[in-house]
């Protein structure tokens, strides 16, 4: 007589978390720690204003100037993925990033911020093409989308805590700020360098074509400027909405700023629970659906006029991005070859880079004519990207 054992299904969190390589969770805990300490750069407009004393004016030139450091930044880490390694690069880019932290907090002249600025522009976000070809090599296409949603909620904690930190030390002195970011990004740098493996392919040193080959491929372009569009939207996040809401809305700062804990906290709850179920479905269709939420709700922050208001608004486009986490760079790792996945990782890169500098600049003139001409130009924009991205599902799917 046989007996047959029913295997159980595993656990929520080992169906969470189970599964992927030892160095993809050395890279997931480097990240969370440099997360935890990025105190800097949420602040640093006030601190160029109070403990510097630069006129807004100038602290928006600073800001400016690392906008183009940040463009120069995505190219230049792409093409350093590819030929050094993903390792050196980002380990590399960390390291200097906590001497650029350093000299910054110590800069007093307005020139010796500038320079300062600028590396640090540059410097700042080498990582990322990096740390998105690492996981392109070391997990399998299956589970991409899970291992890139897991690296979107560490992010997500880790800045939710150290911006709330901050904002505490920020009180006792700048400098705190400045030296707990460095320390974090070398603590990173060495757990990369000690516990993460070079897993650069033998041909991507000697890989012909640079961005070229990047450029002439035209669903990674277009695919690009969906992103941009991406991007636009959830840079309003950091640039006008805030405006909108304390000045058009009539909202105070401490209304705005509990209405927008309730991002980090839908993702931080929200965003493991159904990770894996979206990780199942296609991407193309997934990000669509993704962009067209998050349009939507920037849309109906025309109407904000309370914080209520303004918490459903929000409570919309987070879920949006929660649908769209890690799906990005799952559809990168699949459009670009394993020789150039840190030129293709890159390009991604700039687009974000890109509408740092651009979404101010759209943002500013359109609030001036009305809160609805911003939000809904801005909702437009993620529906016209939700439909572009619909539109290369096809070329997508047959790529991937």
């Amino acid at each position: 007589m046989s007996s047959t054992s029913v295997e159980k299904p595993p656990s929520f969190l080992r169906a969470q978390v189970g599964g992927l390589p030892r160095p993809f969770w050395a890279l997931w805990g480097g990240t969370l720690v440099n997360r935890l300490g990025t105190m800097v750069m949420p602040f640093t407009g006030v601190y160029l204003t109070q403990a510097r004393g630069l006129s807004v004016t100038a602290a928006g030139l600073v800001m400016g100037v690392f906008g183009v450091g940040s463009l120069l930044s995505q190219p230049l880490a792409g093409m350093l993925t590819d030929r050094i390694g993903r390792r050196a690069t980002l380990s590399g880019g960390m390291l200097a990033s906590g001497a650029a932290m350093l000299a910054l907090g110590y800069s007093v002249s307005l020139p010796a911020v500038l320079a300062s600025m600028l590396v640090l522009g540059v410097v700042i976000d080498l990582y990322r093409p990096a740390s998105n070809a690492l996981v392109a090599d070391l997990v399998g296409p299956a589970e991409r989308p899970r291992a890139y949603g897991l690296l979107f909620w560490g992010i997500n904690l880790g800045y939710s805590v150290g911006m709330t930190a901050g904002g505490w030390l920020a009180g006792l002195g700048f400098l705190w700020l400045f030296w707990i970011d460095a320390v974090s990004c070398v603590v990173f740098a060495v757990l990369v360098w000690r516990a993460v493996p070079e897993t650069r392919p033998e041909g991507a040193r000697q890989a012909t074509g640079g961005f070229g080959a990047v450029l002439r491929d035209r669903v990674m372009v277009a695919f690009t400027l969906v992103v941009l569009g991406n991007a636009l939207v959830y840079a309003q996040t950091m640039t006008m909405l805030p405006v909108a809401m304390t000045k058009a809305a009539g909202l105070s700062t401490a209304q705005y700023g509990t209405a927008m804990a309730l991002n980090g906290v839908l993702i931080v709850v929200v965003q493991p629970l159904v990770s894996g179920w979206l990780g199942r479905r296609d991407p193309a269709r997934t990000f669509a659906l993704g962009l067209a939420v998050m349009g939507a709700g920037f849309a109906l922050t025309a109407f904000v006029t309370s914080t209520l208001g303004l918490t459903a608004t929000i409570a919309v486009w987070t879920a949006g991005e929660i649908v769209t986490a890690g799906i990005a760079g799952t559809i990168v790792a699949a459009l670009a070859p394993e020789e150039l996945r840190g030129r293709y990782a890159g390009l991604f890169g700039l687009a974000w880079s890109a509408a740092a500098v651009l979404a101010p600049l759209l943002g500013g003139p359109l609030l001036e004519l009305g809160p609805r001409a911003l939000w809904f130009t801005i909702g437009a924009v993620g529906l016209a990207s939700a439909a572009g991205m619909l539109a290369l599902g096809p070329a997508i799917r047959r790529r991937a």
